[in-house]
């Protein structure tokens, strides 16, 4: 950006004018200092430098800026505002680059350009009223820029105070939305240079004089100022050129987020007052088709206007009827020129140039279709918002004429983001809309975050189901904003495919250069959304794209890429769901209210929402800003409390459709259920839900009864006669038959085949009700031993046989190496720990549909599995070494140690204890703090171990004894276990002498330093018994109130993930559970009988579509319709109510 310079002194004829001008160094021309000029301009007034008449492109060079930065107002308490000299000749595209880009004003929605009012002209009363209600609040509503000269002085005052008075009642978003921008001649302004600084000025410091009402001070109220120089000092006007030509490129960019809008940037100016030189100003803007709204009433130059538009409109426009092709250039009439003649000469008598005028003045009054007139004292400054609307829609009307004026308004509107004008006056009933007059309009909406038109077209005629194809939906998520996480992730998924297309020269020039164009593509989204939601749902858009889910990411990658160089046949597809597409798409944005109003319009109300929570609750564990993942993770509560809302509504509803809901799935979301769902968005608010627990203890206790005392189960485990007895209750046959929660019926509820997989695992080949001729012994012996707490209760009863078996080897048989040993005992504890391998391998390698690596992945993450690694890999590393003479006593330490981890095991196996299981959350909880208590008190050890070692003993070459003294002793001190015999070096059998010292010889203590070790021994204890113990005593405290707090949230919902677990396993324990797995190897890979059982609590509905089977019971149903309406028929017939036009039909 550069400033223009004068370089040229004007001579003057008389010489006693230079000498008082040179005297006082003024360029009567410039305007500018003397010393400001160049060498050629003062050296020789006869010289080359002498001129006649100065120009600003002749005589004046120019340089790089040198003020610019950032401005502080002294003493004024607010944000900076942003400045920069610049010439008059500066391209607007820079400086509009330069406020959007790097000053970060957000583009206008709208620019309101006021004029006139400037100097000492008085502003009426009305007019600040206009400007402080009309215009600033519009400009809040609109997201508008505002330009005026930025002036301490006249209209530019009283904007700036307008802006100041809406800040102070604002909120801050609000105040953002207020953009108000000072263009102003830079000789103009006072104390300029306090603004020059070659390096830049951030900020410099302004300070605004009050000696006046009209200076020519900057004003403080505005956010920034374009200080344009044309190298002459304390001349006005000199902004207008560089002002007209900025306000014509910003009209031809476009609105909303990085120009994705659907129309041009509204520009209008605004007149108010002004003196004649505002008439040429006003025509060159109309000339570029730049629409005006003149304030009638306000003074001379907007007076002048009104009056002639309101005076010449009845008058013809030329002698002559134009042509078509000359319509543009008509010319006046003799009568047309003389009154407006007559109305130029009495606004401005004294003008000289008065012809000049008139001819400003008709051709003003020739593009009077551009100018609106409000007249301040007759409408109100409440409606100048709808005014400006309809100002700039007269003039899209003119310019395009094949546009429909209500669709250019309603682009206005949205643009502007007033919904209330447009439901006022564009939806109001009066207007009959289509599909086509509202598609661009919805497009706008969704990428520029204005749900409420959203709403409002979907209630107007616009169909979502026509709308959404995949080719927009793809082209929504490539208007994505740079700055957003979903964005960065779909950049890095699209450079991974074509990092997969390198190799392939001719497939990858194929693809765009724009990394925006390519980012939409259905495989790009379906593998961000496959990598947040995991295995819990089927891959998005796979069958759209005819990949299957089984595909490896890199077969799709390659895939996709060829599909691309084909016509991509896929994007002129409806979607299949479009409500929930829109859904996703606001929910990877963050957009809180038009995510809520996509989500009530989808259907799936429980699900979506936990859909949501999930995606959520992911993104914000990779967004890095504090703030967008604070309102992630308060968006994903939301959406988890309208899961649990909904779902409350339901229960109390329908205890039995609300149990179906729960355990559907969905094909909307790729099979997924709500349990499912739930699970992976650690919804544990959903899960204290009271219909939730209920459908949880129906599965745990299966076909029996919950109210079954727990010891009539564990009698009944070492006794199975007794559960044909009465000892256990078993529900009645017509409330299974009822309960479709274990038989997988409800025809009152959903059409078609409805299988929820039974307990037994057999049973899912069968019908979902009982078989009526299996026997009562058979059907009683699957009942009781397929239920999960009876898997549960027989796991616990043989772990802990498993523990006394283990503890009694250890204790009382462990045998020597072979061939002495291992035992019998030892023999079946061998076995025993196999078919617990045989297990863990079930768990992790057969329990699950998705690829090896996501099971091994899913396995991994569960905390007790790696519990379970761990104690079947020590045993395993034991059982090694004590086979060996010479690592038999490394094996027996070995195995002892992972006897303590088997036994921790236990801990997972009361987690279903309504009591201990929020205490073992607590307990997890608490070994977090431990660690950070270990790691000051390790600092503190190491610190005090050290010094005290170093003071008590000069030389010691013992390492064992060096580290047992450092870390061993200090860690001691804090249970008090202090050695003060070594301190006083008395009583000890100790020598000097370093040669024995060397052979391993106690030394003797050193007594010289002795006060000193006491005191660090007190400042140790000071700090690790006072200080530190009482920090982990205070962290557990908060760690327990903080727990305690939401102890049967946290029990329900770990309560789960336990029942999950068993209800999946063999209803035998180990390790006889070996034969379990036999039976299922024999059936799922010699028999081939797939297992349904992997998909836990799942309702799968075969056949959603209307059946026409007409049966017997069909059969009657009809002939009763058709008996019904034959008597119908005949009864009226024989009345006179009804005089019929033809006989009856006959049958043909």
């Amino acid at each position: 950006i550069l400033e223009q310079i004068c370089v040229f002194l004007i001579p003057l004829k008389n010489i006693l004018q230079y000498l008082t001008i040179f005297r006082f160094s003024i360029c009567r021309q410039c305007g500018s200092g003397r010393d400001t000029h160049s060498s050629i301009a003062t050296g020789d007034c006869f010289g080359a430098a002498i001129v006649t008449q100065w120009n600003s492109s002749q005589h004046s060079s120019e340089y790089p800026t040198d003020a610019f930065g950032e401005m502080e107002f002294t003493g004024a308490g607010r944000k900076h505002s942003n400045f920069v000299r610049l010439s008059c000749d500066t391209l607007p595209p820079v400086v509009y680059q330069l406020m959007t880009s790097h000053w970060g004003v957000r583009s206008p929605n709208l620019v309101v350009s006021v004029v006139g009012g400037g100097g000492n002209e008085k502003v009426k009363t009305w007019v600040r009223e206009v400007l402080r209600q009309g215009l600033v609040r519009a400009a809040q509503s609109t997201g508008a820029w505002i330009l005026t000269g930025g002036l301490r002085e006249g209209i530019g005052r009283c904007v700036g105070e307008a802006v100041r008075d809406h800040s102070a009642a604002a909120s801050s978003l609000s105040q953002k939305k207020v953009i108000a921008v000072g263009v102003a001649p830079w000789g103009l302004v006072s104390d300029r240079q306090k603004l020059v600084n070659e390096q830049g000025s951030f900020p410099a410091r302004y300070y605004v004089q009050n000696t006046s009402w009209d200076s020519c001070c900057l004003d403080i109220n505005y956010q920034a100022f374009l200080l344009v120089d044309d190298g002459s000092v304390g001349r006005r006007g000199v902004e207008t050129a560089f002002r007209a030509k900025m306000e014509e490129y910003i009209s031809h960019q476009r609105t909303g987020l990085c120009g994705s809008g659907s129309i041009d940037i509204p520009v209008l100016c605004m007149l108010i007052a002004g003196e004649g030189n505002m008439l040429e100003r006003m025509d060159l803007s109309l000339s570029k088709n730049i629409p005006w709204l003149v304030l009638n009433g306000s003074g001379r130059a907007a007076d002048l206007i009104c009056e002639l538009l309101d005076a010449l409109s009845a008058l013809p426009t030329c002698t002559t009827s134009p042509s078509p092709e000359n319509e543009g250039n008509q010319s006046p009439s003799a009568e047309l020129r003389d009154r407006a003649r007559e109305r130029v000469k009495r606004y401005f008598p004294a003008k000289a140039e008065l012809e000049k005028l008139v001819d400003r003045a008709l051709s003003i009054y020739q593009n009077r279709d551009l100018i609106t007139v409000f007249n301040g004292e007759q409408e109100s400054p409440d409606d100048f918002d709808t005014v400006l609307l309809r100002a700039l829609v007269r003039a899209n009307k003119r310019v395009s004429s094949n546009a429909s004026e209500y669709t250019e308004e309603l682009k206005l509107a949205v643009a502007w983001n007033r919904v209330d004008i447009a439901k006022s006056e564009l939806f109001n009933g009066d207007i009959q809309w289509k599909y086509k007059d509202l598609e661009d309009s919805m497009t706008d909406a969704l990428i520029n975050d204005k749900p409420q038109f959203v709403r409002l077209f979907n209630e107007n005629g616009l169909n979502i189901v026509d709308y959404l194809t995949y080719q927009r939906l793809e082209g929504l998520y490539c208007s994505l904003s740079d700055s957003t996480l979903t964005y960065a992730l779909l950049q890095r998924r699209l450079s991974e495919r074509h990092g997969l297309a390198a190799p392939h020269k001719e497939t990858r020039q194929t693809f765009p250069a724009d990394p925006h164009s390519m980012l939409g593509p259905a495989e790009s989204v379906s593998r961000l959304l496959w990598d947040i939601m995991g295995d819990v749902c089927q891959p998005f858009y796979y069958t759209l794209l005819e990949l299957d889910q089984s595909t490896s990411t890199w077969r799709a990658m390659k895939h996709v890429n060829r599909l691309l160089l084909g016509e991509c046949s896929y994007r002129k597809q409806h979607c299949q769901y479009p409500w929930a597409s829109l859904f996703i798409w606001a929910v990877l944005q963050n957009r809180s209210e038009m995510a809520v109003y996509f989500w009530e319009m989808a259907g799936e109300s429980v699900l979506g929402a936990l859909a949501a929570c999930k995606i959520l609750r992911e993104l914000s564990k990779l967004e890095s800003e504090t703030e967008t993942k604070l309102s992630m993770k308060e968006l994903a509560q939301k959406f988890e409390n309208l899961a649990h809302d909904v779902f409350s509504e339901c229960y109390q509803s329908n205890e039995s459709r609300s149990f179906t809901l729960l355990i559907r799935q969905s094909p909307m979301w790729g099979e997924a259920t709500c349990l499912q769902m739930a699970t992976a968005a650690d919804a544990r608010h959903f899960f204290s839900h009271d219909g939730v627990q209920s459908l949880l203890s129906q599965i745990w206790w299966g076909a029996m009864e919950r109210s079954t005392d727990v010891w009539k189960l564990v009698l009944a485990f070492f006794l199975p006669p007794l559960i044909y007895t009465k000892l256990i209750s078993f529900r009645e046959r017509e409330d299974e038959g009822k309960s479709h929660v274990h038989h997988g019926r409800d025809t009152d509820s959903l059409d078609g085949d409805a299988t929820l997989f039974s307990f037994s695992d057999d049973s899912q080949k069968e019908a979902p009700s009982f078989h009526p001729k299996r026997s009562f012994i058979l059907m009683r012996w699957r009942e009781f031993w397929f239920a999960p707490i009876t898997s549960f209760l027989g796991n616990v009863l043989m772990y802990f046989l498993f523990l006394s078996l283990f503890a009694y080897i250890l204790l009382l048989d462990f045998k020597p190496p072979p061939p002495h040993g291992p035992s019998t005992l030892e023999s079946i504890l061998y076995f025993w720990v196999f078919t617990l391998v045989c297990e863990e391998f079930r768990q992790s390698f057969f329990m699950a549909s998705t690829t090896l690596y996501q099971r091994m992945k899913l396995y991994i993450q569960d905390m007790w599995n790696k519990c379970d690694i761990t104690a079947l890999s020590l045993f395993a590393l034991g059982m090694c070494c004590r086979m060996f003479p010479w690592s038999y006593e490394f094996g027996r330490a070995v195995m002892a140690v992972d006897f303590m981890v088997f036994t921790l095991r236990l801990i997972h196996i009361f987690a279903i204890h309504k009591q201990l299981g929020p205490k073992i959350i607590i307990v997890e909880k608490m070994m977090k703090d431990i660690f950070f208590f270990l790691f000051f008190l390790a600092v503190w050890i190491v610190a005090y171990g050290v010094a005290n070692q170093a003071l008590l003993y000069s030389y010691d070459p013992r390492p064992n004894w060096i580290f047992r003294r450092v870390f061993y002793r200090p860690y001691m001190h804090i249970y008090g276990h202090i050695p003060i015999h070594e301190m006083d070096g008395e009583g000890m059998k100790c020598t000097n002498n370093l040669t024995l010292i060397e052979d391993g010889a106690e030394p003797c203590t050193s007594t010289y330093a002795n006060w000193l070790v006491v005191i660090l021994l007190v400042i140790y204890l000071l700090v690790t018994n006072i200080l530190l113990v009482n920090l982990l005593i205070a962290m557990f405290s908060h760690t327990f109130s903080k727990v305690q707090e939401h102890s049967d949230t946290y029990w329900k919902f770990q309560r789960y993930n336990l029942i999950l677990e068993y209800h999946s396993r063999p209803c035998l324990a180990p390790p006889f559970i070996i034969l379990s797995h036999l039976h299922l190897l024999i059936k799922r890979h010699i028999r081939k009988i797939p297992s349904t059982k992997i998909k836990h609590f799942v309702l799968e509905i075969r056949d959603t579509s209307p059946s026409y089977n007409f049966s017997s019971s069909s059969s009657k149903i009809l002939e009763y319709c058709t008996s019904a309406l034959s008597w119908v028929v005949e009864t009226l017939s024989q009345s006179n109510l009804i005089k019929p036009t033809r006989p009856p039909p006959t049958l043909r």
